[in-house]
């Protein structure tokens, strides 16, 4: 069945069209995209039809002068049609082997295309349902779909005979994926974007199976403008946040400012690098624009469980729960909501849920292994944390969550390899730097944590705890004037943000100070430190017995010592009574820079 002249024209024509990275002529970009949407809703491809759909939508409607004109029929589709209509109404309605049934034969590019991915969905299905009627989610990967192998045989015998169009590339694909072909799915995934570089599905299929940056450059993709949109997805994937966000404004600026499909993609990129407030902004944003959208809501969701938005959660799942109760999302927001109010064993088993629904839905079970951690269920927490990388190995949030199970089982080695495998992923995330400092504190590598602790420092420190664990590790090195250093950055970083005396590890700090320019006998530096000290509960007796001492030595007429080299003092703010302060240059960081 080789494709009709007037198909491979079609199919040509839409290659051309597509072809340069130029954005310049929308009103053919418009085009393109409603003729992709047609296509893909008529071999039953919903989502790659949504996508083009939405993106569509977001562009000036066109008048009726320009509107595509309907898809040229061939013989065989002239032949074929009454048993592609028939099978169409079965396919819509999920009865997929009777669609098969009166598919056999068809030799029509559309129709072949619907037989064979009728085989296909029909064998998910039963795959879905054998799952479901027999397994807790944490078996799903023993259930294996029985027309894949059958599959493969007949689609590699069209594709040696170069007899697939973009479609049925994309199904040989996606069939070689789900057998773990990766390496042959990546070449039949980039030959399809080639032949039919409107199809988003082949693109979103590529983009799940590039693991980084070195692998994305060695594939030889089409230059098109659906490329731009490729490029940006999947630097949101591989964590090169900046990168995506330029992509994404120029897309904006190219025209494509309402599409909701870029503006939720802007939100998830700034949920990936935790700049929390821009995604809940962006976020509410969105759901003003469209108030009934459930895809990327359990991302939302994520984002108000971690800010503690209890009211706004409740509302959230409430509201999705009225739009679709049975949405694999739903089930996530529901889930987020009872683990926020501490009931974790109904949060896993909404989780539990959306897995039944979607035994691939990559944030249930990262979420799900959370919850068996609240529960002190470290094996189950462990099983579900395999599964998502498992279905992503990019999945950082999997990786630091082995981690800290292992943590607590403690096996510090297993625990190294895990976090080492986050902090991969995400070089910049100080939480990761400071679990592999902990970790290397305990297999007591001492050099390794204080280069780990310093960088977490260095990238931006989220939980402002860096700089005091380095600092206990040149106390414990004897290495005072460091850990001076480390304290007083401390204390600057705590109060310029505007956090004041809300960590536990201030009073540490000031304790220390207090004690170091003690020893280095300044006086008004020690007793600012011991004043501040008073005000902590921990500290306070310290701090007078401090303060008391130092009035001795000064009524026996000690004198603050000016030979001994201090670093930095506190600012003036800071110093109790403002106490004038001495500045000294700063000690030199650089031992322990890595």
């Amino acid at each position: 069945a080789v494709i009709g002249r007037a198909g491979a024209m079609a199919a040509g024509a839409m290659v051309a069209a597509a072809g340069g990275g130029d954005f310049s002529d929308l009103r053919e970009i418009k085009k393109q995209l409603l003729s992709v949407a047609e296509r893909s809703r008529e071999r039953g491809l919903q989502h790659s039809g949504k996508w083009a759909a939405e993106l569509a939508f977001a562009l000036e409607p066109l008048p009726l002068s320009e509107l595509p004109p309907p898809p040229v029929l061939t013989e065989e589709d002239a032949r074929d049609l009454d048993a592609y209509t028939l099978a169409k109404s079965y396919f819509d309605l999920k009865e997929y082997d009777r669609a098969a049934y009166f598919l056999q034969g068809c030799k029509s590019q559309k129709a072949y295309f619907l037989y064979m991915y009728s085989r296909y969905l029909s064998g998910e299905k039963k795959k879905d349902d054998e799952t479901v009627d027999s397994l807790g989610p944490l078996e799903k990967g023993q259930v294996k779909n029985e027309a894949l192998r059958e599959l493969r045989v007949e689609l590699s015998k069209k594709h040696k005979a170069q007899e697939l169009d973009g479609f049925g590339l994309y199904l040989y694909g996606v069939v070689l994926r789900k057998l773990d072909l990766v390496k042959e799915a990546i070449d039949v995934f980039v030959e399809a974007a080639h032949v039919l570089p409107l199809h988003w599905g082949a693109w979103l299929e590529l983009c799940n199976l590039i693991t980084d940056k070195e692998m994305l450059k060695f594939l030889s993709l089409p230059d098109t403008w659906m490329k731009e949109f490729f490029l940006a997805h999947i630097y949101t994937e591989l964590q090169l946040i900046e990168e995506a966000l330029q992509k994404y404004q120029s897309l904006i600026d190219a025209g494509f400012s309402k599409s909701t499909y870029i503006i939720s993609q802007i939100a998830v990129a700034y949920h990936n690098i935790r700049d929390i407030d821009k995604a809940l902004s962006i976020f509410n944003e969105l759901r003003k624009q469209d108030p009934y959208r459930i895809e990327n809501m359990d991302t939302f969701s994520n984002l108000l469980y971690v800010r503690g938005m209890k009211p706004e959660l409740s509302y959230l799942a409430h509201n999705l729960c009225e739009i679709d109760k049975y949405r694999v999302e739903t089930c996530c927001v529901i889930g987020n909501y009872y683990s926020l109010r501490s009931q974790h064993e109904k949060a896993a088993l909404y989780f539990q849920r959306a897995l039944k629904l979607n035994p691939r839905y990559l944030g249930a079970w990262t979420l799900m292994g959370h919850e068996y951690m609240e529960m002190k269920n470290t094996s189950a927490a462990i099983q579900a944390y395999r599964h998502a990388i498992e279905v992503n190995k990019r999945d950082y949030r999997a990786w630091y969550g082995l981690g800290q199970t292992y943590e607590i089982l403690k096996m510090p080695f297993y625990c190294l390899y895990y976090y080492r495998r986050a902090h991969q992923l995400r070089p910049n995330d100080s939480r990761m730097l400071v679990a592999l400092g902990e970790c290397y504190e305990k297999l007591n590598q001492l050099v390794e944590a204080k280069k780990c602790y310093w960088r977490a420092y260095a990238v931006g420190d989220v939980e402002k705890m860096a700089l005091v664990k380095l600092a206990k590790l040149h106390e414990q090195l004897n290495e005072s004037e460091q850990a001076a250093q480390c304290y007083i950055k401390y204390i600057h970083d705590i109060y310029s943000c505007g956090e004041v005396v809300e960590h536990l590890e201030v009073s540490t700090a000031f304790r220390y100070l207090a004690q170091y320019y003690f020893k280095c006998k300044l006086w008004d530096e020690a007793s600012a430190c011991a004043q501040k000290c008073c005000a902590f509960n921990d500290t306070r007796e310290e701090g007078k017995a401090l303060l008391r001492q130092i009035l001795q030595l000064r009524n026996q007429g000690e004198t603050s010592s000016t030979d001994v080299a201090a670093p930095f003092f506190l600012p003036a703010s800071l110093s109790a009574n403002n106490t004038p302060t001495r500045r000294v240059s700063p000690l030199n960081l650089s031992s322990v820079t890595p």
